[in-house]
């Protein structure tokens, strides 16, 4: 019976955003003009680093692998949430649900283990600025990025086995804006808490792990850049720094507040908010706190953008 009320279930509603009927055109506009600007900020920052000679760097390397990944994240949600906004009762396929999620998860612990690499690059730089070229050279970042990837994908696969073997007997109903791991998994008929525990672990894995691994190396950077004689030189590598830790803060703040938690403290409308904020919101931010903080890259894009201005009137 439980395989047969299963396979009923061929589509999922969003209801997400249900709740807000007056507000779903207003909302809409909001987050289709975010969605624009973060494509065009994460674009921006990806052609003015291959542009600039000075920013082929291992830290400018990892920003635009950061970029790029945060530009697909955007892709996997942010279009078919619009979408879902222009309907009373949005739906997606099982198929897609399940696709969604995947690349949702994929997508999500690879940022997660990238902003810890960049991390890594930084406490090198700072703390080991002799061997720096030595230790981070163009095939440790190749392999510090192709590790996080398929470590990502690798969680993901996990995540989308454990979450959809479960029979989905109860409702199709979901209450969010996209397929999440837990609003999916709390459909099933059938006791989940085994599943919801091992998802914990892989998310105290992707998010808690990194998180100290940061904290650790940030401790060995600030007592180095306090070593350092100069005021100037103190400010430019705490500056460096700044930027990362800011991305650090919101990435893994938002992400614990979800996923760090029991599914008993589940509150409906509090997540949406934070996931609205790690989904719409940080994309957006990754660009604008580098370019809004970093002096090299304001200045790559001031050249970049002089050269093709020149260029247009010649």
């Amino acid at each position: 019976m439980k395989r047969q009320n299963q396979s009923v279930i061929t589509e999922f509603i969003l209801i997400g955003f249900s709740n807000l009927e007056g507000l779903q055109i207003f909302l809409f506009f909001i987050f289709l003009l975010v969605y624009l600007t973060t494509l065009m900020a994460n674009a921006t920052i990806m052609t003015v680093i291959c542009l600039h000679q000075a920013l082929h760097t291992p830290m400018y390397f990892f920003l635009f692998v950061l970029s790029c990944s945060e530009t697909c994240y955007t892709l996997v949600i942010v279009p078919k949430m619009l979408t879902n906004l222009l309907f009373t009762s949005p739906t997606i396929s099982f198929s897609g649900c399940a696709t969604q999620l995947y690349f949702f998860v994929g997508l999500a612990c690879t940022n997660c283990f990238l902003i810890a690499v960049m991390g890594y690059d930084r406490y090198v730089a700072i703390c080991n600025p002799l061997n720096y070229t030595l230790i981070v050279n163009r095939a440790t970042c190749l392999q510090l990025v192709l590790a996080s990837s398929f470590c990502g994908f690798l969680i993901s696969v996990v995540v989308n086995i454990l979450v959809f073997s479960v029979p989905f007997c109860a409702s199709n109903r979901i209450n969010h804006f996209f397929c999440d791991i837990f609003p999916v998994i709390k459909l099933g008929c059938t006791d989940t808490s085994l599943k919801e525990m091992v998802i914990f672990s892989l998310s105290i894995l992707v998010l808690l792990v990194p998180f100290v691994f940061i904290l650790i190396s940030y401790i060995f950077i600030v007592s180095t850049i306090l070593k350092i004689s100069s005021v100037e030189g103190q400010c430019k590598a705490f500056t460096t720094c700044a930027s990362h830790l800011t991305v650090v803060i919101v990435h893994y703040g938002c992400a614990s507040f979800i996923y760090l938690r029991p599914t008993s403290l589940y509150s409906s409308d509090k997540d949406h908010l934070v996931a609205v904020t790690y989904t719409v919101i940080t994309p957006l931010l990754n660009p604008l706190v580098y370019t809004l903080r970093n002096k090299e890259v304001k200045m790559a894009l001031r050249k970049v953008l002089s050269r093709h201005s020149f260029s247009k009137t010649v």
